[in-house]
């Protein structure tokens, strides 16, 4: 009868470890902000869903749209930083810009914001921010140098 059973060798003797290695290796290469991506939709979530836990929609219908929309954006951005990183993370600069439009939004698209308004963008515009930085970051790290 045949040995059929696994034996237990060295990988490295496999003729294609190092083809192997290569590809692990690149399917890894751009992972090292993979926590990053979680919170990233999780504040897209968070911003198109603003408007109505903060209670605007009625005084500010202008960001209720505008809030969803922009909420929607980070989550696919979020969305893409998961399924192609290392082609996504260069967009990682637009979403430093989406956070500085979010700071700046209540008073460009907004009609006489209150506080509460005023506050949950700034949050959410800062924290884009800081996420995007953070991505576009670990990416310039992560790129080859020529």
């Amino acid at each position: 009868m045949a040995n059929v059973s696994p034996t237990r060798g060295d990988m490295t003797t496999h003729p294609d470890a190092s083809e192997m290695r290569d590809r692990y290796a690149r399917v890894l290469g751009g992972r090292d902000v993979a926590l990053v991506d979680g919170p990233v939709f999780l504040l897209g979530l968070y911003c198109a869903a603003s408007p109505w836990i903060v209670h605007y929609t009625t005084s500010q219908p202008a960001l209720v749209t505008h809030n969803l929309i922009m909420g929607i954006a980070i989550g696919l951005l979020a969305l893409g930083f998961t399924r192609a990183p290392e082609r996504m993370y260069g967009l990682s600069w637009a979403m430093c810009a989406l956070g500085v439009w979010m700071i700046i939004s209540p008073w460009v698209v907004g009609e006489s914001p209150d506080a509460g308004v005023v506050w949950n963008n700034i949050i959410i515009g800062a924290l884009a921010v800081i996420l995007g930085l953070v991505c576009a970051g670990t990416a310039a790290k992560a790129s080859p140098r020529p």
